[in-house]
């Protein structure tokens, strides 16, 4: 069991400059907070170091042990944390699957983490978010998704040319839009659809509606839109596989 007392430290200094996109990107490293999410990380064979200021919780030697000076400059959470993970970030994969979620520019990270979790919830295969969208590893995300990211393929493409690709395999590609488009109702399910949410302002952008082969809206009284995190699910939940 390795300890660790200096907040001078050149892993710790490591460590917490993973709290950057900057450094995350360029090392494929992240942390993860929590129990829960340590657990998850584990299971999916991504987890590389738990880090703690009370030896009693780890579950065997193979960790670092720190003060809570150490794990307060690591934690980007605002309540006491005591398990902080290393992970590597997790290698994309390339294949699409029969149900795919396409996310246009959503900046929220607490919207994408709830729709990540979503789509594992609903057995979608996989998640697409545009070079836009906020970065999967924000502390914020990763929270929000509650484990489920390291369960389900995330992959950051572009969307012109993703699209076009899922079209040539048959793919039918569904944007979400309230304009010149189809009550679900009238969009039966089928065996291979993919289906595009829009940024929290400006929707999906018209480029990309024009590139979809459908567009569809989701009938309700009262408003005009609800939030991406909300259309998602009740989209995912009607079109999920039988």
């Amino acid at each position: 069991m390795e300890m660790i007392t200096s907040l001078q430290n050149a892993k710790v200094k490591r460590w917490a400059s993973y709290q950057k996109k900057k450094d995350r990107d360029k090392d494929g490293r992240f942390l993860v907070e929590g129990e829960h999410l340590i657990e998850e990380a584990a299971r999916a064979g991504i987890l590389e170091t738990v880090i703690t200021d009370d030896p009693a919780l780890l579950k065997d030697d193979h960790g670092v042990v720190v003060t809570p000076a150490i794990m307060h400059k690591l934690s980007m959470n605002v309540s006491s944390v005591h398990l902080i993970g290393v992970c590597r970030k997790i290698k994309e994969a390339s294949v699409f699957g029969s149900r795919i979620l396409i996310l246009d520019g959503v900046q929220d990270p607490g919207n994408l983490g709830t729709l990540i979790r979503t789509a594992v919830s609903f057995s979608f295969d996989c998640v697409v978010v545009s070079k836009d969208t906020v970065d999967l590893y924000n502390d914020k995300t990763i929270r929000s998704t509650q484990g489920a990211m390291f369960h389900i393929p995330v992959m950051r493409c572009d969307l012109f040319e993703t699209i076009t690709a899922l079209q040539k395999e048959g793919v039918m590609c569904i944007a979400t839009s309230l304009e010149e488009s189809k009550t679900m109702k009238e969009i039966p399910s089928c065996e291979r659809m993919a289906f595009v949410l829009g940024n929290e302002g400006q929707g999906v952008h018209p480029e990309i509606q024009s590139l979809c082969d459908e567009r569809v809206r989701i009938e309700m009284h009262g408003f005009e839109s609800l939030n991406v995190a909300v259309a998602g699910g009740i989209i995912m939940y009607s079109y999920r596989k039988d």
